[in-house]
C-alpha cells in the first residue's frame, strides 16, 4: 500500500494499492520532487470516470510502468471532486496546452508546480492518434534532462498564460434585455429541433441553460422539447428513475453510466418547473423517480448525500461500463418468467419493444467485449402507440408497464452494483438541498421536506464551523477541505430553497450568515466578480472566478443569485449591485456563449424581473389550500414567504380560521385574500 492508503477520499484509495509511489497533494510532494531534482506527475480524476479506471488498470496497476514512473518522477494523485481548485488551475493550462479537457488529467509540473506538459487520457500503446503513457514519460524525461532550460520557460510561459487568463476583467458596462434575448436566440441556433438539446454527440443535459430558457415565454418550447426527449431515452434510468451522466450519441438514447448527484439534483428542480410551466404530469413523475433514487441508493443514514454512482460494475475480469444497467432480451424473459399463463413470454415482449431492447443491443464497452452486446433501455414506443396495438386503455397499458418496470427493478438491484463515492460534498448537498425543499413546497409531499430539513441539519453539524464557514467535504467521519465558493453560496441557496417550502425563519438566516461569509471572503470588488477560492486559501497558481457553467452551475452565478435573494428578502445594501457587476463582468461572453452561461443568464433574468413577494400567513393547516394554489405557478425569482408570523394583523383577527395571502409587485400589493380563485388570479398575473 502506497500513501494514499491513509487518504479518506474514495478515489484516493482506490489506488492505494498501486505499485505507484502516490502522494497526495500537499507541500510535501513538491519538497521531495525538490530534494530530488526531479518533475511533479500530477494525475487528476475521481472515483466514477471511467476513462480513470481504464487508464489505472492500463499503466497505474502495470509494474513496468510504475517503476519508471517512480524512478523519474513524484507521482501526485489529486481527487478532482475533493479539490476542484486545483482540479481548475491545471484544467485551464490543459485546455491552454491542448485545446481540450476531461479525465483523467495527466499534467507534469515543475517542483514550483508550474505546469509544462499535459493531457488527458493515455493508451498503453499508440494508437488513436495519442502517444502511448509510456512515450510521454520518456519524452518528458529526457526534456527534463537534456533541455531543462527550455522546458522551465516554456513552464513559466505557461503559468503566466493561465494566470492572465484567470485574470478577472473589470466589468465592461451596463446591459439590458438584448442579454437575454441573445442568449435565447444563441440557444437557439444551436438547438437540436429533432432530438432535442444542442449541438452533436456528445450530448449533455445542461440543466442551467433550460432553467433559463424556461423563464423565458419565447425559450420554453426549446427546454420542454429537449425534457421530454431525454425523458424518452436512456440517458433517463427507466426503471430506477435518475439519470446517467450523459449521452454518447445524439438522440440520448446509450449514455455514460455514471450517476452524478448533481445531475440529478438540478435536473429534478429543472423537471418540476418544467411541470409548472407546462402542467405535463409527465415531468412531475419524472421528478419523483428521481427524488426516489437519491433517497434509495444517494442518502447517507445520517442526512448527507454521496456524490455518484460509478459507470463500471466490477466483475473477476474487471469493470464493465453499464453492465448493472443493460438487458438482453433473454435476460427479460428471465426476470419475468412466471408472470402469466405464456411464462411471461407476452410480458417481456411488451416490455422490451416498449424500451427498445433487441437481440442486436445498441452498446459495447469496448474493453470488455467478452460481455457481448446488451442493450440499454430507451423507450422506443411510447404508452399511446402500445395502447393502440393492444386495443387497452392508456391507464391499464401504463399501470401494466409500471408493474413489470417494478419487477425488472427488483431484480437489477439484485444484481453486482457499481461503486458509490460515499463522500459528502458540501456544494452538491446545497443542490440536492434545494430539489428536495422545491419538491416539497411544489408537489406537496411532507416526506421530501423532512430529507431537506435532515440535510440541513446534518451540514451544520459536521460541516460548519464556530465561525460560521463551511467545510468542502465529509469523508470518513471528517470534514475536510476550506470550503469554497461553491460550497457557500449552494448551500445558502439551498437554504433558500428550504425557507421558501418549510417556512422556518433560522433557514433564512443561515442563508444570510453564508452570504455574508461570501461576500467577505470571495468578493473581488476591484473586479466585480466572485473568487472560486478565499484570500485564505492555499496558495496555487492562481486564484480562478468562473462564469461558465461546468456540470453543475459557476460559482459566479450562485453567488449572484445568492444576491438577489439577499436583496429580495433582506434589502441588504449593496447586494442587488453585486449581482448586476458579476453579470456585467461576463456580459461580453455571454453575448457571444451557444451555451454554458445558463446560471448567469438566470441572475441576469433576475436582475430585470420585478420584485414580487408572495406571503401566505397562517398556521400550516390554514395555509395549505393556499399554498396548494403558489405551487402550480412557476415564480422562479419571486421571494416567497409561508409563514404564521403576522398572526397579529387585524384582518387576521377579524376572519380567523384561514390562510391569508398577499402579493405584491414593486412593493404593491394587492388586497390580501383567503379565496383561492382570487388569489390563482392574483399570481398568474406575475407570470
Amino acid at each position: 500500500m502506497n500513501r494514499l492508503a491513509q487518504e479518506s477520499s474514495p478515489y484516493l484509495a482506490q489506488h492505494a494499492g498501486n505499485p505507484v509511489d502516490w502522494w497526495p497533494w500537499g507541500e510535501e510532494a513538491f519538497a521531495e520532487a525538490a530534494r530530488r531534482g526531479v518533475p511533479v506527475l500530477l494525475s487528476v480524476g475521481y472515483s466514477t470516470c471511467h476513462w480513470c479506471h481504464v487508464m489505472a488498470h492500463e499503466s497505474f496497476e502495470d509494474e513496468a510502468t510504475a517503476a519508471f514512473m517512480n524512478r523519474h518522477f513524484v507521482n501526485v494523485k489529486v481527487d478532482r471532486e475533493e479539490r476542484p481548485d486545483v482540479d481548475a488551475v491545471y484544467m485551464a493550462a490543459t485546455q491552454a496546452l491542448t485545446g481540450q479537457g476531461g479525465w483523467p488529467m495527466t499534467v507534469f509540473l515543475t517542483e514550483a508546480g508550474e505546469p509544462f506538459y499535459a493531457g488527458t487520457y493515455f493508451p498503453p500503446q499508440d494508437g488513436h492518434g495519442l502517444p502511448s503513457f509510456m512515450r510521454v514519460m520518456q519524452s518528458v524525461e529526457r526534456a527534463w534532462r537534456e533541455e531543462r532550460g527550455k522546458l522551465l520557460g516554456n513552464a513559466q510561459a505557461l503559468t503566466e498564460h493561465v494566470r492572465e487568463a484567470a485574470r478577472p476583467r473589470p466589468s465592461d458596462g451596463a446591459f439590458g434585455p438584448e442579454l437575454l434575448e441573445r442568449g435565447v436566440e444563441n440557444l437557439r441556433r444551436a438547438f437540436d429541433a429533432d432530438r432535442g438539446g444542442f449541438g452533436g454527440a456528445p450530448k449533455f443535459p445542461a440543466p442551467t441553460t433550460l432553467d433559463f430558457l424556461l423563464t423565458r415565454p419565447d425559450g420554453r418550447l426549446m427546454a420542454l422539447h429537449t425534457l421530454r426527449r431525454m425523458l424518452s431515452g436512456g440517458l433517463h434510468d427507466q426503471l430506477g428513475g435518475g439519470f446517467h451522466r450523459y449521452s454518447v450519441d445524439d438522440a440520448w438514447r446509450v449514455p455514460h453510466f455514471e450517476k452524478m448527484l448533481y445531475d440529478n439534483a438540478q435536473l429534478t428542480r429543472t423537471l418540476l418547473r418544467a411541470y409548472q410551466v407546462s402542467g405535463d404530469g409527465a415531468f412531475a413523475q419524472a421528478a419523483r423517480a428521481a427524488l426516489e433514487y437519491l433517497r434509495r441508493e444517494m442518502l447517507a443514514p445520517q442526512g448527507g448525500f454521496y456524490s455518484a454512482q460509478d459507470a463500471d460494475t466490477p466483475t473477476p475480469d474487471g469493470g464493465v461500463e453499464g453492465l448493472t444497467f443493460t438487458w438482453t432480451p433473454a435476460e427479460v424473459q428471465a426476470a419475468l418468467a412466471g408472470s402469466g399463463p405464456d411464462d411471461g413470454a407476452a410480458d417481456a415482449a411488451l416490455i422490451a419493444r416498449h424500451l427498445g431492447v433487441t437481440d442486436p443491443g445498441n452498446f459495447e464497452d469496448p474493453h470488455q467485449r467478452a460481455y457481448g452486446r446488451r442493450s440499454v433501455p430507451f423507450v422506443a414506443v411510447p404508452v399511446p402507440d402500445l395502447t393502440a396495438e393492444l386495443g387497452q386503455p392508456e391507464a391499464d397499458v401504463q399501470a401494466r408497464l409500471d408493474a413489470l418496470k417494478a419487477r425488472l427493478l427488483t431484480v437489477r438491484q439484485a444484481r453486482t452494483q457499481p461503486g458509490t463515492d460515499d463522500k459528502v460534498l458540501t456544494s452538491w448537498n446545497g443542490l440536492a438541498l434545494a430539489a428536495f425543499a422545491d419538491a416539497a413546497r411544489i408537489l406537496r409531499e411532507p416526506a421530501y421536506l423532512e430529507v431537506a430539513r435532515r440535510n440541513a441539519d446534518f451540514v451544520r453539524a459536521h460541516l460548519r464551523l464556530p465561525d460560521g464557514t463551511l467545510r468542502h467535504v465529509w469523508s470518513g467521519a471528517q470534514a475536510r477541505v476550506d470550503g469554497l465558493l461553491e460550497d457557500h453560496a449552494l448551500y445558502a441557496l439551498g437554504l433558500v430553497a428550504l425557507f421558501q417550502a418549510g417556512g422556518d425563519p433560522a433557514h433564512l438566516h443561515w442563508a444570510r450568515e453564508l452570504w455574508q461569509v461570501t461576500q467577505r471572503d470571495f468578493w473581488n470588488d476591484g473586479a466585480g466578480v466572485f473568487m472560486a477560492s478565499g484570500g485564505q486559501a492555499e496558495a496555487l497558481l492562481t486564484r480562478q472566478a468562473q462564469g461558465f457553467d461546468s456540470a453543475v452551475i459557476s460559482d459566479n452565478a450562485a453567488g449572484a443569485l445568492l444576491a438577489l435573494w439577499m436583496d429580495r428578502y433582506f434589502a441588504l445594501p449593496g447586494a442587488g449591485d453585486t449581482a448586476r457587476r458579476t453579470v456585467e463582468s461576463f456580459r461580453l461572453d455571454m453575448l457571444a456563449a451557444t451555451g454554458g452561461f445558463g446560471g448567469l443568464w438566470q441572475a441576469a433574468a433576475f436582475l430585470h424581473a420585478p420584485h414580487t413577494e408572495v406571503a401566505i400567513i397562517g398556521t400550516p393547516p390554514e395555509r395549505a389550500p393556499l399554498e396548494a394554489v403558489a405551487a402550480r405557478h412557476a415564480l422562479p425569482f419571486t421571494a416567497l414567504a409561508f409563514t404564521e408570523a403576522g398572526g397579529d394583523l387585524p384582518v387576521l383577527e377579524a376572519r380567523p380560521g384561514g390562510g391569508l395571502g398577499f402579493v405584491c409587485v414593486n412593493r404593491t400589493c394587492d388586497l390580501p385574500t383567503r379565496e383561492e380563485a382570487t388569489f390563482d388570479a392574483q399570481l398568474a398575473r406575475l407570470g
